[in-house]
C-alpha cells in the first residue's frame, strides 16, 4: 500500500477490518493476536530472526556453551544470512543477566568517527548534512570487539567453536529466507553504483531469491581469521589496512589507526519502574531511555481501562512519544563529549512535569524539548538463555539496511553508516567531532521484577525501537497479553517528531499516526476528530524477539516476530 494513501481511503479500508475487543482481559483467554504458540523450555532457549540462526544457538547451548556463546554464534550466523540487517561492519549493544553476580551488565559496542575527519572539513566542502551512503558516514565497526569483550566475561566455549557454524554455512551455503530475500531485492537500487557491491552481494548480477543457495567464502575467511587471531585479527593488521586503502580510494577518512584505537564500553543499564516492573535500557549515546520516558508519562493513565486499540490508548501513546522524542533530539548524545542528564530525564518527577503538556483531547501540532537538568533502519535483535539462568539481550546493525555501500575487497561484509546520525551544527550535543560516537538507534531491553530476571526483549527498526519497547511493556502489563501476543498485536508508529539532526521528518503539523492493520474504524475516526493525521506505513513496525523466565520454576518462555523469518525454540 502506498505511504501517501489518503486519510479517508485509509479509514475506509480499516472499516472493513473487525473491531478489536475492549481489553485483553475481555478476551477470556482467546489469543486474538498470537500467530503461534509461546515456546516453553527448561534447559535453554533462543529467539532470532532466522530459523537457522536459532538452531545454531541451540546447538551451541547443547555443546555446553553459555547463553553468551549462543548469542555470538547466532549473531555471526545472521551476519552471513541476514546481511540486509546486520554484519561485522556494524555495531552491537547488549544487556546480560549474570546468575553468578545476580545483576545486569550493559555493553555499548558503538564505534567512533574517524580522527582524520572534522566539522571544519564538512563546512569547507559546503556539506550541511552527513550523507546517508558512501565513505563519509563511516564509523569504526564495534561488533567484533563486542563479541570478544562479552565472550571474555560470559563465554565458555572457544571462539573457534562458537564461530564454526557460521563459517560452515558461509562455505557450504544456505537457502535465503523469504523476508530477507525481499529486502535484498531492493539493495541494488541503493548500492549498485558502489564498487564491490555487485561482486560481493549479487549472484550473476542479481540478488539471491528466496530458497536460492547463498555462499560467502570471503566472510568465511574473515571469520576464520577471527577464530584464530581473536579481536586483533579485525582491529590490527590486514583487515584494517585493506579497509583504509579502499576507503581512501572512495574519498573517505576511516583509517587503520581508528580501528586500533577502538574499544567498546561496559556500562550500567538504567531503569524506570512501570507498575511494579523495572524496565532496563542502555544509557545514551543510544535512544533506549526514550522508552523509559514514554512509560513514565503513561503510567498515570488507566490504559487497561481504556482498552487496547481504543482512541485514548492510541492518542495518549502518540502524545507521550512526541514529548519523549523532542528530548531525544535535544539531549541524547555521546556522554564523553556532552553532559546528558539521564537521571533527570528518566525520573518520575520529570515525567510528571512533562505530562502536564499532554492534552487528553487534542493532538499536539508541535512540542518543545524539556529542560531536564542542565536547563529506518534495519537491524537484527536476538535473545538467548541457558540452563544456569544467564539471559542475553543483544542487538546488532549496520544501519539503513545493509549499510553505507562501502564493501572492502575480499572481506565479505559492508561497512556501517552510523555517522549519518551526527549533526553538522556546532554546539549541539550530537555535533560531529573526531573520535566521537554518534547518536545511536539500536537498543536492547530487559525487565526485572523484585530484583529477579523476568524478560529479555528487543524490537528492531530505527525510530520505531523505543516506541516498540514501550508498546511491548504496555501490552504485557496493562493489557495482560502473553509473550507472543504482545509482539503480534498491531502496532502504533508515529512519524514526524524532530530527529537528532535537528530536522522534522515527513511533516511538522503534528506528524502522522501510522497504524498497522487491525485497529477498528471507530478508533481511526476518533483520532482524526482529535486532530491526528492517520496513515499507513508498510514495513515500519519493527521486529521483536523475547524470552521470559518463571522465577519459581525457572522455565523459559520464548516468542518471535511474526513479521520476520525467524522463530523461538528451546530444548
Amino acid at each position: 500500500m502506498n505511504r501517501a494513501l489518503s486519510t479517508l481511503s485509509f479509514a475506509l479500508a480499516l472499516a472493513l477490518l473487525p473491531a478489536l475487543p475492549a481489553s485483553a482481559a475481555d478476551r477470556a483467554g482467546d489469543l486474538a493476536f498470537a500467530t503461534r504458540s509461546v515456546v516453553y523450555a527448561q534447559n535453554g532457549i533462543a529467539a532470532t530472526s532466522h530459523p537457522l540462526a536459532t538452531q545454531v544457538a541451540l546447538d551451541v547451548l547443547k555443546q555446553g556453551g553459555t547463553a553468551m556463546d549462543a548469542a555470538i554464534a547466532a549473531n555471526a550466523t545472521l551476519g552471513l544470512m541476514e546481511p540486509t540487517g546486520c554484519g561485522i561492519g556494524g555495531d552491537l549493544f547488549a544487556i546480560v543477566w549474570d546468575p553468578k553476580t545476580k545483576k545486569l551488565h550493559g555493553y555499548n559496542g558503538s564505534g567512533r568517527s574517524p580522527q582524520g575527519l572534522t566539522l571544519q572539513w564538512f563546512r569547507e566542502q559546503g556539506i550541511d548534512k552527513v550523507p546517508s551512503f558512501g565513505p563519509l558516514p563511516l564509523t569504526v565497526p564495534g561488533a567484533v570487539d563486542g563479541w570478544f569483550a562479552l565472550h571474555e566475561r560470559f563465554g565458555k566455549l572457544p571462539m573457534k567453536t562458537v564461530l564454526a557454524p557460521a563459517i560452515d554455512y558461509a562455505e557450504q551455503g544456505h537457502p535465503v529466507a523469504p523476508v530477507i530475500a525481499a529486502g535484498w531485492a531492493r539493495a541494488p537500487l541503493r548500492y549498485g553504483q558502489f564498487p564491490g557491491f555487485a561482486e560481493q552481494f549479487l549472484i550473476d548480477g542479481q540478488p539471491p531469491k528466496a530458497g536460492q543457495v547463498w555462499k560467502n567464502p570471503n566472510l568465511a575467511r574473515t571469520y576464520r581469521k577471527l577464530a584464530k587471531e581473536g579481536r586483533k585479527g579485525y582491529y590490527e593488521g590486514e583487515i584494517p589496512r585493506t579497509i583504509e586503502a579502499y576507503i581512501k580510494e572512495q574519498g573517505g577518512f576511516l583509517a587503520a589507526a581508528d580501528f586500533a584505537a577502538h574499544r567498546g564500553n561496559w556500562v550500567d543499564p538504567v531503569s524506570t519502574n512501570y507498575r511494579g516492573f523495572d524496565v532496563w535500557e542502555i544509557p545514551p549515546n543510544g535512544q533506549g531511555i526514550a522508552a523509559l520516558q514514554i512509560l513514565n508519562l503513561l503510567e498515570a493513565f488507566d490504559l487497561r481501562g481504556y482498552g487496547f486499540g481504543s482512541p485514548m490508548h492510541v492518542h495518549l501513546f502518540v502524545e507521550a512519544k512526541k514529548l519523549a522524542f523532542e528530548d531525544r533530539a535535544r539531549w541524547y548524545a555521546d556522554p564523553e563529549f556532552s553532559e546528558v542528564p539521564v537521571e533527570r530525564l528518566i525520573s518520575k518527577e520529570y515525567g510528571h512535569e512533562r505530562r502536564q503538556k499532554l492534552d487528553m483531547r487534542r493532538a499536539a501540532r508541535s512540542v518543545e524539548a524539556g529542560n531536564p537538568a542542565l536547563q529506518q533502519g534495519d537491524t537484527i535483535y536476538l535473545t538467548t538463555a541457558d540452563k544456569d539462568g544467564m539471559m542475553v539481550s543483544l542487538i546488532q546493525s549496520n544501519y539503513r539496511g545493509m549499510g553505507s555501500g562501502m564493501v572492502p575487497p575480499g572481506l565479505g561484509f559492508m561497512l556501517q553508516n552510523r555517522g549519518e546520525q551526527f549533526v553538522l551544527k556546532e554546539g549541539h550535543p550530537n555535533s560531529y567531532a573526531p573520535g566521537k560516537r554518534p547518536f545511536h538507534t539500536i537498543i536492547p531491553a530487559f525487565i526485572t521484577k523484585d530484583g529477579q530476571p523476568w524478560m529479555s526483549f528487543g524490537l528492531m527498526g530505527g525510530a520505531m525501537q523505543p516506541q516498540g519497547h514501550a508498546q511491548i511493556v504496555i501490552n504485557l502489563i496493562d493489557f495482560q497479553m502473553n509473550l507472543q501476543e504482545a509482539g503480534d498485536a498491531p502496532r502504533i508508529h508515529h512519524d514526524g517528531s524532530t530527529e537528532p539532526e535537528g530536522q522534522v521528518l515527513v511533516m511538522s503539523d503534528g506528524g502522522e499516526v501510522q497504524l498497522e492493520s487491525g485497529f477498528p474504524y471507530e478508533t481511526i475516526q476518533a483520532l482524526m476528530d482529535m486532530g491526528h493525521k492517520v496513515g499507513f506505513a508498510n514495513g515500519l513496525f519493527g521486529g521483536y524477539q523475547a524470552i521470559q523466565r518463571d522465577p519459581e520454576t525457572g522455565v523459559y518462555a520464548g516468542a518471535s516476530e511474526s513479521r520476520k523469518d525467524g522463530h523461538a525454540a528451546g530444548y
